[in-house]
């Protein structure tokens, strides 16, 4: 099991206070990751459960719909930990809207943050990751990154950019020992398909396809993470992950 330890390394994840930055941050601690936790909200929690694993922690606040906050968490980071190993971009967000209506701030915000900051947080630990010739930058797309989606065109855009972008990245970096990958869930139980949830008839529809027969939860990611954050995926590069149940199979 030694491919998936991830003892002395540090990872930085976004989106930790819940949900799937939530998992994927106490799955990356349960191998062995010192754990930097981002969001716009206290990830409190989060950090007692890791700390209770044994691992060390730090959280980080800071609004990543700008980019302006990025050079000094990575900075922050390198004080505290002397590196960066790991960076997860999982934060994001959607909004719903019919194209016809849909305003130009929605846009702009979505694509602010799921896909440009996803860029240059992406460059700005490759600086240090290739100090080392070493480094792993997983980016978290969406089924949507390949299916247009129904009343989500800033959502489906963003998470299309964000496949290419880990594409284009890996084309650029792999020389300097980084791997650049990406994880595609599926229909996940978390806070941005609540809506969905509760429509009765929308979630029938969405369960009838899922050869699975039920929604994703937040340790289902947490074996793919680790795998795309460790030696076992060393010659993994440029490949969007797809963690959906079966969903794009039928």
């Amino acid at each position: 099991m030694k491919l998936f330890d991830l003892s002395g390394k540090v990872a930085i994840v976004t989106g930790t206070s819940t949900g799937l930055g939530k998992g994927m941050s106490l799955g990356l601690a349960e191998a062995g990751a010192d754990m930097v936790l981002v969001d716009y909200v206290s990830s409190a929690e989060t950090a007692e459960e890791i700390k209770a694993i044994g691992r060390k922690t730090i959280i980080i606040e800071a609004d990543l719909m700008s980019t302006k906050p990025i050079q000094s968490i990575v900075d922050e980071t390198i004080r505290t930990f002397g590196k960066v190993d790991i960076l997860v971009n999982n934060a994001g967000i959607i909004r719903r809207m019919p194209a016809l209506d849909f305003s130009e701030k929605d846009w702009d915000d979505v694509m602010a943050i799921n896909s440009k900051t996803v860029f240059f947080f992406s460059q700005a630990v490759a600086r240090d990751m290739m100090k080392r010739k070493s480094g792993k930058i997983i980016n978290i797309a969406s089924l949507l990154a390949f299916q247009g989606g129904i009343i989500v065109p800033s959502y489906s855009a963003s998470k299309g950019a964000v496949a290419q972008i880990t594409k284009a990245l890996s084309n650029e970096w792999a020389q300097y020992g980084i791997n650049i990958n990406a994880i595609a869930p599926g229909y996940m139980a978390t806070n941005n398909t609540k809506a969905l949830r509760e429509d009765t008839v929308r979630s029938k529809a969405i369960l009838d396809r899922i050869p699975a027969g039920r929604w994703g939860t937040p340790d289902d990611l947490q074996g793919a993470v680790i795998f795309l954050a460790s030696q076992a995926s060393d010659y993994v590069n440029g490949h969007v992950l797809i963690v959906d149940g079966g969903w794009m199979a039928r």
